[in-house]
């Protein structure tokens, strides 16, 4: 289940998370000030954008308001955040071969510019926009989402494990 909603950390900090949709990459900036941390990621096949039903990852600064996962296995399928009991595999994939696979973790994320990425139209966090894992076979480096950014399942995990809800989240 998610984590209670918190309050993001000051916009501008030190630490955080960096998402470049030019370069397909997530950068974690340690809150500890230790070296960064950068994984490919897949973000929207529509490209950059706001609006709602866009199928469009949004821009700007966001933040981390719900983690969803901790403790579940690698692969297991979330439908509405919610674990189903599966594992995904290539069996389960050709059983429902038009699911948007989320899987492992996790991250939903909350807009914090108004009339930007949040509020009506436009509202990051009710575009239901995440961070999370999805089948090793899909291509990172390459936009292919329908507006999340997807990462692979172990490096999902990892990000997980390095964060907490309230970290800023630049979207560029």
């Amino acid at each position: 289940m998610p984590n209670d909603s918190v309050s993001p950390t000051v916009p501008g900090s030190s630490h955080g998370i960096e998402i470049s949709l030019a370069a397909q990459t997530l950068t974690l900036f340690p809150e500890d000030a230790s070296s960064p941390v950068s994984y490919p990621v897949s973000t929207a096949l529509n490209g950059p954008g706001e609006r709602q039903n866009s199928g469009c990852t949004p821009r700007g600064d966001h933040y981390v308001r719900a983690m969803v996962g901790g403790g579940a296995p690698l692969n297991a399928v979330f439908v509405a955040r919610r674990p189903t009991g599966e594992v995904y595999s290539a069996e389960l994939a050709r059983q429902f071969p038009d699911r948007d696979w989320i899987l492992s973790r996790i991250l939903w994320l909350c807009g914090l510019e108004s009339g930007k990425n949040r509020g009506s139209g436009v509202d990051s966090f009710r575009r239901f926009i995440y961070i999370h894992g999805t089948p090793d076979s899909e291509p990172m480096g390459a936009p292919r989402s329908h507006g999340c950014i997807r990462m692979r399942n172990n490096d999902v995990i990892d990000l997980y494990s390095r964060v907490k809800p309230g970290i800023p989240v630049l979207i560029r």
